[in-house]
């Protein structure tokens, strides 16, 4: 069982950043593929990031290209989101995900789930 404990949202000004932190007990982190979703109000959830389990592979939205970046700690069993240049549009709830594979991330069906962290950008 692998539990994913976010942190790190808050209310940031347009052009603003923040870093959020993902924590995850269990012994599979290392083994694990990581990846962040976001869900807006209205909307459905949709993926942000992913990153592989040995560190070579980062993937990420087209939408947020650029300006997050998705890293991981596997000694610390942490997985990090820094994000730059917010935009209003970033405003939503960010999800940790944990999965076996980038490609079961890509599929949208993670096997954890945090439960949420808001991130609330003002224009």
């Amino acid at each position: 069982q692998v539990q994913l404990v976010e942190s790190g949202g808050g209310l940031v000004e347009a052009g603003g950043s923040l870093r959020l932190s993902c924590a995850a007990s269990g012994r599979i982190f290392s083994r694990s593929a990581m990846a962040w979703f976001r869900q807006a109000p209205g909307k459905e959830r949709e993926f942000v990031s992913a990153i592989s389990r040995s560190t070579n592979i980062a993937n990420h939205a087209d939408s947020v290209k650029g300006r997050f970046t998705i890293s991981r700690d596997n000694a610390k069993n942490t997985v990090y989101l820094q994000m730059n240049s917010l935009k209003p549009e970033d405003t939503a709830v960010y999800y940790c995900a944990a999965a076996s594979s980038l490609f079961q991330i890509e599929s949208g069906s993670p096997d954890y789930w945090g439960n949420g962290t808001l991130v609330t950008v003002s224009s």
